[in-house]
């Protein structure tokens, strides 16, 4: 009998170690919180003011000195290139940037987003009357300069994006080879940046305080603030 306790005692004995692992590595249950209120995204200046910086040259194609990227949903396609006057660099549109007739035009940093659906121009923010036609002028671009944003353009078609990734769309083209930018990114050219968050994309000029946030049901227009009014200086104390 006497092997028997001793093998007894030592279960006994590792009894408490037992429960210390159990409780241990017991699982942790997650309740959610009825009055959690998630925090409001940041406006789109401080979104690209603040978040990370993504490497560039992961979005540089073919050596071109164009970064573009797309939303990790495809919803959106931007790029951070150059225009000449209203002619952009666009490595999936066809364009006439590198028309020698243009190399008269100076050469100013853009960035340029296009969307597969997307809203209509709001009246106060068409900037163009088609050849005089007043007809044409459609939303789902929008294109950033150094001082000025705006939204819609005129055109006959649809763009890439709404051809790729739209309702209908062919899913294939130039479009499948751009990279997603992971959603909180920020990618910058030349004093411009971008960032994909918030069920869109915000480009902007942070240091003008100029830009646009674009999303499949909306958008909206930066645009630098007034200069406050000039204060006069205060008159030097007069010496007795």
């Amino acid at each position: 009998m006497e092997p028997m306790r001793r093998t007894a005692l030592g279960m006994l004995a590792a009894l408490p170690l037992v429960t210390l692992l159990l409780t241990a590595t017991a699982c942790s249950v997650t309740t959610e919180d009825p009055d959690y209120v998630p925090p409001a995204p940041l406006a789109p200046m401080a979104q690209l003011e603040q978040a990370p910086l993504a490497n560039p040259e992961d979005f540089s194609g073919g050596g071109e000195d164009v970064l573009s990227f797309a939303t990790e949903d495809r919803s959106i396609v931007c790029s951070l290139t150059s225009a000449r006057g209203e002619h952009v660099n666009l490595p999936y549109e066809e364009n006439s940037f590198s028309d020698t007739a243009n190399n008269k035009l100076a050469t100013v940093p853009v960035a340029h987003c296009e969307l597969a659906t997307y809203a209509e121009p709001a009246r106060e923010d068409v900037k163009d009357d088609c050849a005089g036609t007043n007809l044409g002028y459609l939303g789902g671009v929008a294109l950033l300069t150094p001082d000025a944003a705006r939204y819609g353009e005129c055109r006959s078609g649809v763009t890439q994006t709404e051809a790729t990734y739209g309702p209908g769309g062919s899913k294939a083209g130039p479009l499948l080879q751009v990279r997603a930018l992971a959603n909180g990114q920020n990618l910058e050219r030349n004093g411009l940046r971008c960032s994909a968050y918030n069920g869109g994309v915000a480009c902007g000029n942070v240091s003008a305080g100029v830009g646009f946030f674009v999303s499949p049901q909306k958008y909206e227009l930066i645009s630098a603030p007034e200069p406050g009014p000039a204060t006069a200086p205060a008159d030097a104390p007069k010496t007795p």
